[in-house]
């Protein structure tokens, strides 16, 4: 198979031990390597160990990243890693392997993740890239492995390659993980959202995140991304809602809550197009948080942001 001429190509690859998970990348970034293909690896570090040793000197012509890292957030992988590679080579054949989705993956992060892999079919359709996204069978559950297969037009398992049967539309089956999110805990604080109070808001949320200790570069950041949610708030919602804030493991989570209504699942998972006046504030949201959950419907939109030091 190829991408050249052709349109997106999607696939799980599982694997269960590094010789599996060799067997199914290094082949992969030799012969798109050897087409003149571009190729672009975005997995663990653990993996990225392996593909260093069996790929030698051959790494060097390969762009790689640490999934754990640049993809932390699972919504700024498209507009963070994948689209910004894609559009460099300009139209022209790539090869990109992404592992979104490992074992230390946690529940709240996992059905940003889900959601992630099904939009990669909506927001690549078209473009001539062949993706292959390793599984690790033996460490993930059950629940990964079919949602693998929900999220991925193709298979590959050792020599077998197919069609997946359980394939859907992928806005269809993002919108399945469009989950209701925990409520904040007893000792979050909390402030009304509206217009006259914004000022006093980041000023409350600046004294969050130094309160929960993270460093002056990071409080900056979470007080950019409360104002861009805040913001939204007012321009595509009523303008009122609420805000919760609390400390979490060395960071600080910050949960928003109105009667707005996100009908565009793509909404900061890609770029927004110089003339746009919209998508904005969610991209810088994506680009600045190591995670954003959000779960909307008619009347009630909450969004979720974890900002680690």
């Amino acid at each position: 198979m190829s991408t050249t001429g052709a349109t997106l190509v999607h696939e799980a690859l599982l694997y269960r031990n590094p010789i599996e998970y060799l067997a199914g990348t290094v082949g992969f970034i030799e012969s798109g390597l050897a087409r003149g293909e571009p190729v672009l690896v975005a997995t663990t570090s653990a993996n990225l160990a392996l593909l260093r040793d069996a790929l030698g000197a051959t790494a060097e012509r390969v762009e790689l990243a640490n999934m754990c890292q640049a993809g932390r957030n699972p919504g700024r992988i498209l507009p963070g890693i994948l689209l910004p590679f894609v559009e460099a080579h300009h139209g022209k054949p790539v090869r990109i392997i992404g592992e979104p989705i490992w074992a230390g993956r946690t529940d709240l992060e996992y059905p940003a993740c889900v959601q992630h892999e099904s939009l990669i079919n909506a927001a690549l359709a078209g473009r001539p890239a062949w993706i292959r996204c390793p599984y690790d069978a033996a460490a993930l559950d059950q629940r990964a492995l079919d949602d693998a297969e929900r999220t991925h037009p193709r298979l590959v398992d050792g020599a077998v390659e197919r069609r997946s049967d359980r394939y859907g539309d992928p806005v269809r089956t993002a919108a399945d993980f469009n989950l209701p999110l925990p409520a904040p805990p007893e000792h979050a604080a909390t402030v009304p959202v509206q217009l006259a109070t914004l000022a006093e808001l980041r000023r409350f949320v600046a004294d969050q995140a130094a309160a929960a200790g993270l460093p002056p570069a990071r409080a900056a950041d979470a007080t950019i991304v409360v104002n861009e949610l805040v913001t939204n708030t007012i321009s595509h919602a009523s303008g009122t809602g609420t805000l919760a804030c609390w400390p979490e493991g060395g960071g600080l989570v910050c949960q928003l809550t109105d009667d707005g209504h996100i009908t565009d699942p793509l909404v900061g998972r890609l770029p927004p197009a110089i003339e746009s006046v919209r998508g904005r504030g969610l991209f810088l949201v994506n680009q600045l948080c190591d995670l954003v959950r959000v779960h909307t419907g008619p009347g009630s939109t909450t969004i979720r942001v974890r900002i680690g030091p």
